[in-house]
């Protein structure tokens, strides 16, 4: 134990803890905390939003899916199908 004091500058620690100000270390350690609340309520907040929106958005495309393809989405395919029969069709014709 005396060889590892023998390495170590107690008497520099010693000076350096003398030296330390209570009120500013207090409000070091105080606005740390502060800090680290605010950053954690932060992440905290960011992965309850998107869990929040990501259930939103599985639960309408689950309602979407349910009911099937609205009729502006079907009358769209069925134009693209007939768009692409005629294109067929005067393909065949020449």
């Amino acid at each position: 134990m005396t060889a590892l004091l023998d390495r170590i500058d107690v008497q520099g620690i010693t000076e350096q803890a003398h030296a330390a100000r209570p009120g500013r270390t207090a409000l070091t350690v105080i606005a740390a905390v502060l800090f680290s609340l605010g950053w954690v309520t932060a992440r905290a907040f960011s992965v309850l939003w998107l869990a929040v929106t990501w259930s939103w958005v599985a639960v309408r495309e689950g309602w979407r899916a349910s009911r099937g393809p609205s009729r502006a989405a079907r009358l769209a395919g069925q134009a693209a199908e007939i768009h692409d029969l005629r294109t067929r069709l005067q393909r065949f014709g020449e």
